[in-house]
């Protein structure tokens, strides 16, 4: 039996130029009357904030541990945190020094607006600069429940280079006119008009470069601002090849014209398709995890 692929009538649709494109998935690149047809997952919804609540928390000791997973842990540094949809100002972040691979959700632990750790597990260590940079981009954000950021070794490497990334593959396209630079580095975040400076520079943007520092990303989702990092680590590491090949034959990279990027970003680049990517990822952790990653 073929398969889907190449019995699926979406498959062989001509579409002449750029037809709306829908916005539910990365592939196989549906127009929007196509997308509409077909009905994709999407995230769960609930009456119960604290239903919510216990169910976010989950989906964060998963994303933890597919950071760990990917190698994006580097000793205790780096943090990713929920806003807690019972208390909107406040987040839900990893406790300083417990290992990723093993973090459960009863092991985050609950930060307030002023920084104090008002609910959690049995270690209750805050790292400062969770809370400067994250609470900031919290703040500025309302839209935003997720924020991401790591020493990724690609990401780290890219972001000594002062410059933003380059629209050069399909994958960079999410990032079209989507990406910041945040050109300073002062050292460990430990003070707030640090981490105002770094949302500040984020703008309205999903995802920021950190100079000499590493990557950031956020997302109305635990799974878009997951994926955009992902997603990022490997545009980097991409660009960092591609530039070698490059220079070692005198040349540079092709870039993608301005309005196909564009073009391109209303399928890759959407908060629905950002959820959607992850989605194989968080099930795979999950199935991986068992119940473990709960209690």
């Amino acid at each position: 039996m073929a398969p889907p692929s190449a019995i699926d009538t979406y498959a062989s649709t001509y579409t002449d130029g750029h037809d709306s494109a829908g916005t539910a998935t990365l592939e196989p690149g549906l127009t929007k009357k196509q997308a509409s047809t077909i009905q994709f997952p999407s995230p769960p919804q609930y009456a119960d904030k604290y239903a919510e609540r216990e169910y976010q928390k989950g989906r964060l000791a998963l994303a933890f541990r597919i950071f760990a997973k990917f190698g994006f842990d580097e000793g205790v540094a780096g943090h990713i945190t929920l806003r807690d949809p019972v208390e909107p100002t406040s987040f839900w972040v990893n406790p300083f020094g417990v290992a990723w691979p093993l973090l459960k959700a009863s092991d985050l632990i609950l930060v307030n607006k002023d920084g104090k750790v008002v609910e959690g597990g049995p270690v209750r260590l805050l790292n400062t600069a969770a809370y400067m940079i994250h609470h900031a981009v919290h703040t500025a954000r309302p839209e935003i429940n997720c924020v991401a950021h790591s020493h990724s070794i690609y990401g780290r490497a890219f972001c000594t280079l002062g410059r933003n990334i380059d629209t050069i593959t399909q994958d960079s396209c999410a990032f079209h006119n989507d990406i910041a630079l945040y050109s300073s580095f002062r050292g460990i975040v430990l003070a707030e008009d640090e981490g105002i400076a770094i949302a500040a520079a984020l703008g309205g943007k999903k995802a920021a470069l950190l100079q000499n520092h590493g990557l950031l990303t956020c997302g109305q989702s635990i799974e878009s601002a997951v994926f955009w990092f992902m997603s990022l680590e490997k545009c980097c590491h991409a660009q960092l090849l591609a530039d070698a090949a490059a220079g070692g034959r005198g040349g540079v990279t092709v870039k993608i014209d301005d309005k196909d990027a564009a073009y391109t970003y209303q399928s890759v680049g959407t908060e629905k398709a950002g959820w959607f990517s992850a989605k194989p990822t968080f099930d795979i952790m999950e199935s991986e995890s068992g119940v473990d990653y709960k209690w």
